[in-house]
């Protein structure tokens, strides 16, 4: 693509302001490069990008034409998806309120209804309000955990769930066609002030703002999915929690389900209200330990011995919690995960309650821990690609057949979805389980960290690590494309020291034995490569379908905790080397 070319059209667009003109007359040439070589990556997870002018940048026009492209695939959906229309949410980023009415603005311009929330929601409501209010599609404004130069644009099926490949596909090829200028848009009067509280509303022929009812509904369901609720009368009103949504748009529903429930909560106050600038943290993100640390801060003064944190979007939860020597520590995806369906299977299980064909679901670079766990429970364990969508199409999968009964999904990237009323993750209902389960674990004297290594203790110490290698630059892709052949062309006969079985190449959907035997895979083609190990241990490398990153996955287990971390990051120093 001619970047100079993209960069003059923009230049001579009277749609731009003088200010924005003023931006890309200051740009260095190697500036012009970054934001106009291409267009905005449009994949099934949606686009994200910096905030910026540009063609490769999240602005108002990238959001109109993206939009655009949308409303077109809709049209051909017919009158009737028109008329169901398409659910607008946002974050509480720079600019996601201003965003999501220009979703609307020109969804409506296009004859297509736009049920817009009348304030900030995240991801999972979102998701129900699609599946509640019969819609043909949502979009959701947000980056998630990214840094706050950041936004995005999310779009999802009319089963809640982020669009297939097939539909997106269908979607970018009108993208493709649609210029960034010229876009109509209908007159309305649209601001996140003067929408804010209104409930089922029309503000015009085709706009209507959707709130209050649609949160209660959202409530009452997932409040259905209380397990322990005696556990909680108990020691809900005493119990000791700490959480923080890091300014994002979990505060207000994860705050309500849990007054819903009786347990107290104790609110970061400093991270209670929403703030573009995240100015309290690095990044906001509740992977990162120095995120949780006005957390931890608060649960040493209080005496708390959990601290849970939702990012900008709520739909990953992070957990710290308080060890044998009183000191927090950071609990990455793979424990959270199992600290829930092990608390998901118990508590059925007790209570009678357990399917005799239950299921949990997860990913290819998911921790195998879940999988003793789930098998000692009598549930069966079945793994889908990368992208919580495919947790959502066995969802789909298992109401229409019966086959089997969706207990549980998650990924190693800390989203879960306890329930079926959403089809992405879910962190609000996460941090209610999560905080019912220390009320439920402390009426039989147990902490969440004793119950861990309990897990631990009867499966083995399950070590998961992943590392990310970004490359920069207008070649980064290229060169994360190069290294994955290189890659693929490569016959690994041990590493580290450790035998390998077996290599699964995702995109060849073939599982070579180093006997020479070969299995068809039967998941969906992926850009991935998994080596198979002895012992039950594996490597996964596969690039984000977002960022141009390259991802390392490796797992391990061992009898002792300091031997599984250790031939972790031997594996993950074989690969980084492998790959320089």
């Amino acid at each position: 693509m001619d970047f100079e070319k993209n960069f003059q059209q923009w230049l001579a667009s009277d749609e731009l302001s003088d200010s924005d003109k003023a931006r890309l007359a200051s740009l260095t040439q190697e500036e012009k490069k970054e934001m106009f070589f291409c267009p905005l990556q449009f994949g099934t997870a949606g686009m994200r990008g910096v905030l910026d002018l540009g063609t490769n940048r999240m602005n108002v026009f990238t959001v109109r034409r993206a939009t655009k492209g949308l409303a077109e695939y809709i049209k051909t959906l017919g009158a009737e998806a028109m008329e169901r229309g398409v659910v607008i949410s946002y974050d509480t980023r720079r600019f996601s309120s201003e965003f999501s009415i220009e979703v609307a603005k020109v969804l409506a311009a296009n004859g297509i209804n736009a049920l817009l929330f009348d304030t900030v929601h995240p991801v999972p409501m979102c998701s129900f309000a699609i599946r509640h209010l019969n819609a043909i599609a949502g979009v959701m404004i947000t980056a998630s955990h990214n840094p706050k130069i950041y936004n995005g644009y999310k779009v999802y099926g009319e089963d809640g769930a982020q669009m297939s490949p097939e539909s997106t596909n269908k979607v970018v090829k009108f993208i493709d066609k649609t210029p960034y200028f010229g876009i109509n848009e209908v007159d309305a009067n649209l601001t996140a002030d003067n929408i804010k509280g209104l409930d089922n509303v029309k503000v015009h022929e085709h706009i209507t703002v959707i709130g209050k009812s649609v949160d209660e509904s959202y409530f009452d369901t997932i409040s259905k999915l209380s397990l322990s609720p005696e556990a909680v009368e108990k020691f809900g009103k005493n119990v000791k929690i700490v959480y923080t949504p890091i300014h994002g748009s979990g505060y207000i529903p994860v705050t309500t389900i849990l007054k819903k429930m009786g347990i107290t909560v104790n609110v970061v106050s400093e991270q209670a209200l929403p703030d573009t600038e995240f100015s309290t943290v690095r990044v906001p993100n509740p992977e990162e330990a120095d995120t949780l640390r006005l957390g931890v801060e608060l649960a040493d003064k209080i005496g708390s011995d959990v601290v849970i944190g939702t990012d900008p979007d709520a739909d990953r939860m992070g957990i710290a919690i308080r060890n044998d020597e009183g000191k927090f520590v950071l609990l990455n995806g793979n424990q959270i995960g199992v600290l829930l369906a092990n608390y998901i299977f118990l508590r059925k299980k007790e209570t009678g309650t357990m399917p005799k064909n239950g299921a949990l679901v997860k990913t290819i670079v998911t921790t195998e821990l879940a999988r003793a766990l789930a098998t000692s429970y009598g549930v069966t364990t079945f793994d889908v690609l990368t992208g919580f969508k495919f947790i959502g199409e066995k969802i789909k999968e298992w109401e229409q057949s019966g086959e089997y009964t969706y207990l549980f999904g998650f990924e190693e990237s800390y989203g879960s979805l306890v329930g079926t009323h959403a089809r992405d993750k879910d962190a609000v209902v996460a941090s209610m389980m999560f905080a019912e389960m220390v009320c439920y674990f402390d009426s039989v004297g147990k902490r969440v960290y004793d119950v861990l290594q309990d897990i631990y203790k009867r499966f083995g110490y399950y070590v998961e690590k992943a590392r990310s290698i970004t490359f920069g630059g207008l070649d980064g892709m290229q060169k994360m494309a190069d290294i994955m052949a290189q890659i693929r062309s490569t016959r690994f006969e041990e590493i580290d020291g450790t035998k390998v079985l077996a290599q699964s190449d995702f995109v060849t959907r073939k599982k070579t034995y180093a006997d020479g035997k070969v299995e068809d895979i039967t998941l969906p083609q992926t850009n991935a490569f998994k080596l198979h190990l002895e012992n039950g241990d594996w490597i996964c490398v596969r690039p984000s379908g977002t960022e141009p990153k390259l991802k390392f996955y490796v797992a391990t287990s061992k009898p002792t905790e300091s031997a599984a971390t250790s031939k972790a990051e031997a594996y993950l120093a074989y690969m980084e080397n492998s790959v320089k």
